[in-house]
């Protein structure tokens, strides 16, 4: 029971983070034809906060396992 749990969890992670690419590049598209409201531009840079975050920590996570 406990792995299966395990497995929605991984599988939730990656659907968020499939969504989070999508809505990256909708807004990105969005902010090229006009100007974007404050809800959509605090989604944005959130969005973008959440990929350097992420993509530090994995880099972290990388570094740490070699020592």
């Amino acid at each position: 029971m406990i792995g299966f749990i395990e497995i929605i969890f991984q599988v939730s992670g990656v659907v968020l983070f499939l969504c989070a690419i999508y809505y990256y590049l909708h807004f990105k598209k969005i902010k090229r034809e006009r100007k974007l409201t404050t809800v959509e531009l605090s989604v944005y840079v959130v969005t973008q906060i959440a990929f350097f975050l992420l993509g530090s920590s994995y880099l972290l996570l990388l570094l740490d396992k070699g020592h």
